[in-house]
């Protein structure tokens, strides 16, 4: 699957260098007892995490808030799995490609996980493409930047212990 042209309008995009291998970031990504310590910022703490790392395989984690309320942090599907390099789901489908029904507060997207090496570290390019402006803002509004680079902060520091 080739990556689609980005249009600044619905898709929002996080890119760093960061000081862990390739190797560690996709373990971070695709091995739930990694994923589960570092996926949302904290004080909010991922307690449970499937992964089926296939195309049409299963993404799935629930969050827990400080206040001990669990949340979906929503149902997806493998789109493309390239080890260590290219990792891409979507909120729109489930497993088997199933399509999925947004309720009405949320929006659906898909997302791109891209791993380049860089040196002794690793180039990360984390993508979430959305079909409507509306989508975007939102997604944008609940805070991608701050919360998709918060928990990448916690997958270095995370993935430096293992």
């Amino acid at each position: 699957m080739s990556m689609p042209p980005l249009d600044p309008k619905l898709d929002l995009v996080l890119e760093r260098v960061v000081d862990v291998s390739p190797r560690l970031v996709w373990r971070a990504w695709t091995e739930p007892e990694h994923l589960m310590k570092w996926f949302c910022p904290r004080p909010w703490a991922t307690v449970e995490c499937r992964i089926d790392l296939r195309p049409g395989g299963e993404f799935y984690t629930k969050m827990r808030s400080p206040e001990g309320v669990d949340m979906d942090g929503g149902a997806g599907c493998y789109l493309e799995v390239v080890p260590e390099r290219r990792l891409v789901w979507t909120s729109a489908l489930g497993p088997g490609y199933r399509p999925l029904a947004a309720q009405p507060e949320e929006f659906l997207f898909t997302a791109y996980i891209l791993i380049e090496p860089q040196g002794s570290g690793a180039k990360y390019t984390a993508i979430a493409m959305h079909s409507d402006e509306a989508g975007a803002k939102r997604h944008e509004e609940m805070g991608f930047q701050h919360g998709w680079g918060t928990a990448l902060d916690q997958l270095v520091d995370y993935m430096k212990t293992v």
